[in-house]
């Protein structure tokens, strides 16, 4: 199990008190960045069906942070601290 760091939490509970919704792109990527921090498995997660392009899109930008980024962890998680430091000032908190 991962140990989350008070600030990656923090940063977790100001993700969801933007005042206006990131766009798709910035979504997706805290997404993978979120799912790889906490240290979910992507080989054991459940693949999405055919029609769930949704549930595609999510899964490709967490493959991209695993196998493509090779974040850590950890790394992940201050990435995702980074990114939503970001997303606060143009998306305003």
């Amino acid at each position: 199990m991962v140990t989350e760091s008070p600030t990656f939490k923090k940063a977790v509970e100001d993700s969801r008190k933007l005042k206006s919704k990131p766009t798709d792109d910035d979504l997706l990527h805290i997404y993978g960045l979120y799912k790889t921090g906490t240290g979910a498995d992507i080989a054991t997660a459940e693949k999405p069906g055919m029609f769930d392009l949704k549930g595609k899109a999510k899964m490709k930008a967490w493959t991209k942070v695993v196998e493509e980024d090779k974040l850590t962890p950890g790394q992940a998680q201050q990435e995702y601290v980074k990114k939503v430091e970001g997303l606060k000032g143009s998306c305003g908190f």
